[in-house]
């Protein structure tokens, strides 16, 4: 019964759709352009750029890269990003609360503790990424695609993902708690480990093998005592 359920949900889902990003002829970025905030940025390439402790709430980036910048500590948070390709970023403690992303690219980040909460993601690529604590809290994931991932205790706790999925990817201790799922595929994740919130899972798609692993949380979750 459980895996023709499966098999069912596999044939509505929704695969995500991937960003559409074009970026134009950039220019290198200069010292006078260091983000700031309410600041505006256009097609502009930031390499190596030095970040840390940066003040740039409310900023907009249009069609910019940003490859090997560090960000510990940055206060990003209510930054657009729109057509931005983000490469190899590192950081600790980065703040991005109720930022806004749409048509991104994260690609072979080093991050930890990144806060999103109340963020909007829509047409996102992560991929090679490691990040650690990474809070989704309150947020809204639409098309978004975590690929090759390594995700430790990320939390999606009261957030909304609708057309998501987990292609290779870690999830170590993930909470979903209060979380909607919808069009959410974890089948081609790599490891699979809920802390909170199994509960939530409907509207995801996971495999046959993946509900036996689970089902000593589903069964916690019903009070259902399991003894030989």
């Amino acid at each position: 019964m459980a895996v023709r359920i499966l098999a069912a949900m596999a044939q509505r889902i929704r695969a995500p759709r991937l960003p559409e990003v074009a970026l134009p002829a950039l220019r290198a970025a200069e010292p006078s352009d260091r983000p700031s905030a309410d600041g505006g940025y256009d097609s502009l390439e930031f390499t190596d750029a030095g970040w840390s402790g940066l003040r740039a709430r409310g900023a907009a980036f249009l069609e910019c890269a940003m490859r090997g910048c560090a960000l510990d500590d940055a206060d990003l948070r209510r930054v657009r990003l729109t057509d931005t390709v983000l490469e190899g970023v590192t950081g600790a403690g980065v703040q991005l609360s109720e930022a806004v992303l749409r048509d991104v690219e994260l690609l072979d980040a080093r991050l930890g503790g990144v806060q999103l909460g109340g963020a909007g993601l829509n047409r996102v690529l992560i991929r090679g990424c490691k990040i650690d604590y990474l809070s989704l809290r309150q947020s809204r994931l639409t098309d978004v695609t975590f690929q090759g991932c390594t995700l430790i205790e990320p939390d999606f706790g009261g957030a909304r993902l609708e057309r998501v999925s987990f292609a290779d990817c870690e999830l170590r201790g993930a909470d979903f708690s209060h979380a909607v799922l919808r069009d959410t595929d974890l089948r081609a994740a790599s490891r699979l480990e809920i802390a909170r919130g199994v509960d939530r899972l409907g509207g995801a798609v996971i495999t046959p093998a993946q509900l036996l692993d689970l089902a000593p949380a589903l069964a916690g979750h019903l009070g259902i005592a399991i003894q030989p």
